[in-house]
């Protein structure tokens, strides 16, 4: 998968994984990763998956409406891609933390659903259910932070609650940021994942 990988100060053992919205590249979140923790190891990956010529992490059928197949094959193929990465990189597999907006968020919060101990945690700006009617990895041991609009017309505020009740159920720790702009990436929204972080980590 395209990415880039920057060592980080040597003083966290923290990788945050960055994943873009839909039509985003790998460049995207790189300014979110010095805002919430300058010092930590940066993972920042580009969806392999192209819609009109828009990077993506997985195919959809409709506007919130998920390819289920596709979403299972790339949730699997990118927890393969850390693998991989923790290896060539030499990065402590154990302290990858998520941080995703939107389509990269929903990727995240796939990987949540489908795997156990496959993130330390997750800043999901913006996500929905990747997948409704299956049962959950023990997510005990993660940390989750989403931020969500009450306006957002692409990911409504019963989406988000639903997201974090069923990630409550399966035992992870989760707090919500709620705005009320749309789907929009704020500076307020990264800057209450910063202080989350630093007080969860």
């Amino acid at each position: 998968m395209k990415h880039i990988y920057n060592e980080g100060s040597g003083q966290t053992k923290d990788v945050l994984l960055l994943l873009h919205g839909t039509g985003g590249t790998e460049q995207d979140l790189l300014p979110l990763a010095k805002m919430v923790n300058p010092d930590a190891h940066v993972l920042s990956v580009r969806g392999d998956v192209e819609e009109n010529g828009m990077p993506r992490f997985f195919k959809r059928l409709a506007e919130g409406v998920f390819d289920e197949e596709d979403l299972i094959k790339r949730t699997e193929d990118l927890r393969k891609f850390i693998d991989e990465s923790a290896e060539k990189y030499g990065f402590d597999r154990d302290h990858v933390i998520a941080i995703g907006y939107s389509n990269g968020a929903n990727i995240a919060a796939s990987l949540l659903f489908h795997y156990e101990n496959v993130l330390k945690g997750a800043i999901l700006h913006h996500p929905m259910v990747p997948r409704r009617g299956i049962e959950l990895p023990d997510l005990s041991n993660v940390d989750t932070f989403i931020a969500a609009g009450v306006n957002d017309p692409l990911c409504t505020k019963e989406e988000s609650e639903d997201l974090e009740a069923l990630l409550k159920g399966a035992g992870a720790s989760v707090e919500t940021h709620w705005e009320s702009n749309g789907h929009q990436l704020t500076r307020t929204e990264v800057e209450a994942a910063k202080v989350w972080y630093e007080k969860t980590f």
